[in-house]
């Protein structure tokens, strides 16, 4: 009889301690967290990449990264905007800036991430200096990178731009100085010009380091001229206005602020992408 007390006894604590367990299941508190997921658009290189080598780190914090990657300048901000994301990563500061000016974006920079020197490039000539009089130059159809374009030019001597000039929104109508009377062609989008370089078009093309890797260029071996780390356009991570709060965010942009991504960028990209902290 006491046998069957005590086996009855043990039974009943049994079935009590696992409705507890059960309990604590439910509730979560004894088991682990449910992981956030986090949705970031960006462009295939250099920013998918470094969001990959972000991914595990992120996990690690119980972050769930997926990544949705463009091809262009336009739909990553129409999705933010359409909530579709929770954040993009593939533009410089001006641009965001001007992207908010023209669109009515309610978005907000939660940190800057990295610095992508535009570059100068010829088929036909193998120096800047080299570049004849008449010469024309091609850049992208977004304004928003005409300002970094002229600069390189002007830092490399081929123009002058009006003093006091925002050199950031600078437009073609700021030269006040041509000596070699080149001629400035922006007809085609950025993601075009690798292609417009390939076949050869114009004497010499200005491409975003981005779109230069993503064709296969090596921006500081296969340029002519190339900004320095010193350029104002960093690329950043935008949110809409209040995310910039969120605890996923802030860790994302930790994240890619730590020592392991600032390495992989500088190793992956030999200099042709330049870790920031803005």
């Amino acid at each position: 009889m006491k046998k069957f007390l005590g086996f009855a006894l043990i039974l009943v604590l049994s079935i009590a301690l696992a409705a507890c367990g059960s309990e604590k299941d439910k509730s979560g508190s004894d088991t682990e967290k449910e992981s956030k997921k986090l949705v970031v658009g960006a462009s295939n290189v250099p920013h998918a990449e470094i969001l990959e080598k972000a991914k595990p780190i992120l996990k690690e914090k119980g972050i769930d990264l997926e990544i949705e990657t463009f091809q262009d300048y336009v739909l990553p901000n129409k999705a933010l905007n359409d909530k579709e994301l929770d954040a993009n990563y593939f533009q410089h500061l001006p641009f965001l800036e001007s992207a908010i000016k023209e669109n009515g974006y309610d978005f907000v920079n939660a940190g800057g991430i990295h610095i992508e020197p535009i570059g100068l490039y010829s088929q036909k000539y193998k120096s800047i200096d080299k570049l004849p009089d008449g010469a024309t130059i091609i850049l992208s159809s977004s304004v928003a990178d005409h300002g970094r374009a002229l600069s390189l030019l002007e830092r490399n001597g081929l123009i002058k731009l009006k003093e006091g000039v925002d050199k950031t929104t600078a437009t073609t109508k700021d030269i006040i100085e041509n000596k070699k009377n080149f001629k400035f062609d922006a007809e085609y989008e950025a993601a075009l010009l690798p292609k417009i370089y390939e076949s050869g078009e114009g004497d010499a093309v200005l491409i975003n380091s981005n779109y230069a890797i993503d064709a296969g260029l090596n921006p500081l071996k296969d340029s002519i001229a190339i900004e320095d780390s010193e350029s104002p356009y960093v690329n950043v991570i935008a949110v809409n206005k209040g995310d910039e709060n969120k605890e996923e965010i802030k860790a994302l942009v930790e994240v890619l602020h730590s020592k392991e991504i600032k390495d992989f960028i500088l190793k992956e990209y030999k200099g042709a992408v330049v870790p920031a902290d803005k």
